[in-house]
């Protein structure tokens, strides 16, 4: 039975800007979330030893007291950032325990938006899509839309997506010899039956509804959040 999450998550496994959208080649470490541009920013509060790894390993340097660090990546227990060490600038990795921001809920958003990341990239890697999810990422785990419609009013964007699979039908007609009397098929034409069609709706990039013509009825519930806003 297909997985259904209402916050809704409905698998289709023929389908093929946000600060999840996926890293490049070179930033494809399935632990580590990634900000490019982002402009985030720490204070260091005490000397700080900025690491070649994320484990660790080659210390690169120190960033003294009040250096500006720029945020260019995270895992679960550390930050990869970039800013002037002693002598130079430094890009490597640092616990976050020495650093401050100027939004006191700045690390636990930051958390959360690591651990939603997380939640994204298992649907992405199974194909599925869920309420909660952006429309990038929609598109990121499925792939382009068939068909797609859009409202914009005061309030903002609306509209919605159709992702459609189909398959050919081949299609015969019975023909009788007159000669002998057999009866036999005959090829006639080949259509496209519409199989399955999933139709994702969205209010200002945010997935709110999702259905499906194959749906079965709720299976494991899953509740993705809306993407995490940063106030820095």
């Amino acid at each position: 039975m297909r997985r259904l999450f209402f916050i809704v998550c409905v698998l289709l496994p023929a389908l093929a800007g946000d600060l999840s959208a996926k890293p490049s080649l070179l930033e494809d470490d399935p632990d580590v979330v990634y900000f490019e541009d982002s402009g985030m920013e720490f204070l260091v509060l005490q000397p700080t030893t900025v690491f070649a790894t994320k484990k660790g390993g080659r210390r690169l340097g120190v960033y003294p007291i009040d250096t500006r660090l720029r945020l260019l990546a995270m895992t679960n227990q550390g930050y990869r950032v970039k800013g002037k060490a002693k002598h130079s600038l430094v890009s490597g990795w640092v616990s976050p325990k020495n650093l401050a921001s100027k939004d006191l809920g700045f690390v636990e958003s930051l958390k959360k938006h690591y651990e939603r990341e997380m939640q994204i990239r298992k649907l992405v890697a199974s194909k599925e899509v869920a309420i909660g999810m952006t429309i990038m990422e929609v598109q990121r785990s499925i792939g382009d839309p068939t068909k797609k419609q859009s409202r914009v009013t005061k309030d903002g964007r609306s509209g919605s997506w159709e992702f459609v699979k189909a398959k050919e039908q081949k299609h015969y007609t019975t023909t009788v010899d007159r000669q002998t009397g057999q009866a036999f098929r005959r090829f006639s034409h080949v259509t496209l039956e519409e199989t399955e069609k999933l139709t994702v709706e969205f209010v200002n990039n945010v997935v709110t509804a999702i259905s499906s013509l194959e749906d079965n009825g709720v299976g494991n519930l899953k509740i993705i959040v809306p993407p995490v806003i940063f106030t820095y």
